[in-house]
């Protein structure tokens, strides 16, 4: 199961967020569900750090199937919106996927 989890401030602020292990739909390569999600995470690490150059640090461990992105305190502000439409879009798909997808709201 593919754990997602979003970093809070404040009860608002989305702050970052890790994503972490395989959702085990179907075998590897042929997952459609687990593409979807790295897709959608992938997505928005680039455009907070390629398009938006706003600064985050950022950790990729291919061997645990982990991708964790902390957004610098300078950088939080401005990347509200694309943080929500990656909640929001990560959150449907485990109302589509319950038994492949948790989403979990960590306060920071």
């Amino acid at each position: 199961m593919t754990k997602a989890e979003f970093f809070v401030r404040d009860r608002r602020l989305l702050t970052g967020f890790s994503i972490r292990q395989h959702t085990d739909f179907a075998p590897e390569g042929e997952d459609v569900v687990c593409a979807a999600v790295s897709s959608a995470a992938y997505m928005t690490v680039n455009t907070i750090q390629d398009i938006m150059k706003a600064h985050a640090e950022v950790h990729v461990d291919e061997d645990s199937a982990l991708l964790r992105m902390t957004l610098e305190p300078g950088s939080v502000e401005r990347c509200q919106d694309l943080m929500a439409g990656f909640k929001l879009h990560i959150t449907a798909l485990q109302e589509q996927y319950p038994e492949n997808i948790q989403v979990i709201l960590t306060e920071v």
